[in-house]
């Protein structure tokens, strides 16, 4: 039985991920055929895609009475993009941050972070709590591509995204299809597997979507971050960060308030809440205390690392007294 259930988390992972890449390949080249601007299409399209692991994560588990699985996966994402996907990229090379991150993408994902560690804080989850999140959103997105559209210079932004040559309509539209037949299809393999893992080993819900789904669903980003440094393309790997978590913390947190509303774990109340908001103020924090040009040092990758590796620890340890 254990084997199964490891088999369908490893399916489910490995096709979450070809899922995504497909939706986002397709997606855009829809999105460029129907004459959208680049800036807007990386702004919407492909943030979605790089979250569409996490958010169809959020709706299965939910369906399934899971919401502990889909809170925990979005904290845990969001712990894992800054801790561990920054710091194994800063170990390989330093991340030099433009000026503009600083003092509006960067802002934006600390106020959202703010407000989601807010309303979880009681330790229970309302539908209109996430219709909150979810206009927050909406305001925030507004604002972002307000932006891009009267800044056509972060137009060059668009060049360096991960997006291959254009495909015909046809093909595109086909790979869109394909990706959003194949995310939910992924995504309920993965939550099956991992519940009959935590059943198995006594594992909560919530540790489960903190550890293993948490991980699992930023690999992507990861793939793409150390990509975008290797390039010398810093600010990609950087704002591929900042973007994932701002869409996971207001549009993908919010399914399981929709969903499934009512009590959360303790635990992810007065624990992950504040990890999670604390490992977004201590980016911010390492960045503005670096020289000009800002940067995250090697170094400093590896304090975010060992931050990351003692939060698992704390994470098991807990579980294993639980248990």
């Amino acid at each position: 039985m254990l084997l199964m259930d490891l088999g369908l988390l490893s399916a489910g992972l490995l096709l979450l991920m070809f899922s995504a890449d497909k939706f986002v390949y397709g997606a855009s080249n829809v999105a460029r055929k129907l004459g959208l601007s680049p800036m807007i299409i990386g702004l919407t399209i492909v943030a979605m895609g790089s979250s569409a692991p996490e958010m169809f994560i959020a709706a299965q588990a939910s369906l399934q009475a899971k919401p502990d699985t889909a809170i925990g996966n979005v904290l845990g994402s969001n712990i894992a993009n800054i801790c561990l996907i920054l710091g194994i990229t800063a170990l390989i090379k330093a991340i030099k941050v433009d000026s503009a991150t600083l003092k509006v993408e960067l802002p934006i994902m600390l106020a959202a972070s703010m407000l989601a560690a807010w309303l979880l804080v009681d330790g229970h989850f309302q539908r209109h709590e996430a219709y909150i999140l979810m206009a927050a959103f909406i305001a925030a997105m507004g604002y972002l591509i307000s932006r891009a559209l009267t800044q056509r210079k972060l137009d060059k932004l668009a060049d360096t995204s991960p997006l291959e040559p254009e495909l015909d309509l046809p093909r595109s539209i086909g790979w869109l299809i394909f990706g959003i037949v194949l995310l939910p299809i992924s995504a309920d393999l993965m939550v099956d597997g991992a519940v009959g893992i935590a059943k198995t080993f006594g594992i909560s819900d919530l540790v489960i979507g903190l550890t293993i789904m948490a991980i699992g669903t930023s690999l992507p980003e990861l793939a793409a971050s150390v990509a975008s440094v290797l390039k010398g393309e810093d600010d990609l790997a950087i704002g591929n960060v900042v973007g994932s978590n701002l869409f996971n913390i207001l549009a993908v947190l919010a399914i399981p308030g929709l969903i499934a509303p009512g009590a959360i774990d303790a635990a992810a109340a007065s624990r992950d809440n504040y990890l999670m908001l604390a490992s977004a103020f201590l980016l911010v924090g390492l960045l503005m205390l670096s020289r000009q040009p800002r940067s995250i040092k090697r170094w400093q990758g590896g304090l975010l690392l060992i931050c990351f590796l003692a939060y698992q620890g704390v994470l098991l340890s807990s579980n294993t007294q639980i248990s």
